[in-house]
């Protein structure tokens, strides 16, 4: 791999909620650190509601990771525009984020542990 990077298996429930609604939920949440970046929490697509979620044409490509696709979360009242991520065929190294999403928080997504 080229940067350090390191994925672990979450203790307890996590969970992304917005507009009111719950969106991911998870005891088998991942947590990949790399480098000087924030910890992202990767949730098991099984944990996810993504009859919320609309996958966007946005991609990006990380060097360490592979090619991300990107999601909205659409809420009642509005669309969080490519407010989520995923690697769905991620490089060898990182195969155990496959079939994950993360999410960006912030003032309209909320992650938090239970």
């Amino acid at each position: 791999m080229r940067k350090q990077i390191r994925v672990t298996r979450e203790t307890g429930i996590w969970s992304v909620r917005a507009g009111g609604a719950v969106i991911a939920e998870s005891e088998n949440a991942l947590e990949l650190n790399e480098g000087g970046y924030a910890p992202v929490i990767y949730f098991p697509r099984e944990g996810v509601a993504m009859a919320l979620l609309e996958k966007t044409e946005k991609k990006t490509t990380c060097t360490n990771k592979g090619e991300a696709n990107y999601f909205s979360i659409v809420t009642k009242s509005r669309v969080i525009k490519n407010a989520a991520w995923s690697y769905e065929a991620p490089l060898t190294e990182l195969r155990n984020i496959a079939n994950h999403i993360a999410f960006y928080g912030g003032d309209l997504v909320t992650i938090e542990k239970l």
